[in-house]
């Protein structure tokens, strides 16, 4: 069985698991890093070399790091229309994904790190206050996206929503003061009504 190593508090973590439960697939999850521990071992670190989780880990042995690029992986290894096989399908979903890694995650780990992870006499809040900002002017692409599909695939869930989706639950959860981004909302609402979603990504931030 393969198995997915890494805490559920990660947003990486999230990614894989959620991308697992839509692709019904079996697999097993190691809850590692963080207050756990194990990714600093020399076993853990000849899988992945920045020590940093999630890892796939196949019952066959193989291997794979970097979140995104396992959810893409399991969807190639298992065809379904959450993944289409066309190259400019699959690209119009893939853009989105590279898009979240470039910009998207540094003022979401900014605003989430500080406000979560940091004890409140060392937070930065003129930092967050920059991110919220940042945050803010990315996620208004995603809204004039949405005012004209449901998805960012279009009209139908996949994969591709997976990225995105999981930074959209901290954006909603966190203590700030969010621009007014209804079509953005209305998304995340129709992510919450998918089952694995609502189990594994829209959990009390830690």
């Amino acid at each position: 069985m393969r198995t997915v190593l890494g805490r559920l508090s990660s947003i990486n973590v999230q990614k894989v698991v959620w991308a697992c439960e839509e692709l019904g697939l079996d697999y097993a999850r190691e809850d590692m890093g963080g207050a756990f521990g194990g990714n600093r071992t020399p076993e853990y670190l000849a899988m992945n070399p920045n020590g940093l989780i999630p890892v796939l880990r196949e019952d066959d042995g193989f291997t794979l790091w970097e979140s995104n690029t396992i959810v893409r992986y399991l969807g190639a290894s298992h065809p379904s229309d959450l993944w289409p096989e066309a190259p400019r399908a699959r690209a119009l979903l893939e853009r989105w994904m590279d898009w979240q890694i470039a910009h998207l995650v540094e003022p979401m780990r900014v605003i989430f790190w500080t406000l979560v992870r940091t004890p409140e006499p060392q937070r930065d809040m003129a930092a967050v206050a920059r991110a919220v900002g940042d945050a803010g002017a990315r996620w208004t692409i995603l809204e004039n996206h949405f005012a004209e599909n449901s998805f960012l695939g279009g009209e139908k869930f996949t994969l591709a929503d997976i990225p995105a989706g999981c930074f959209a639950h901290r954006w909603f959860a966190l203590p700030i003061e969010r621009p007014h981004l209804p079509a953005v909302f209305a998304w995340y609402e129709r992510l919450l009504e998918r089952p694995a979603y609502a189990q594994y990504v829209a959990r009390p931030l830690e």
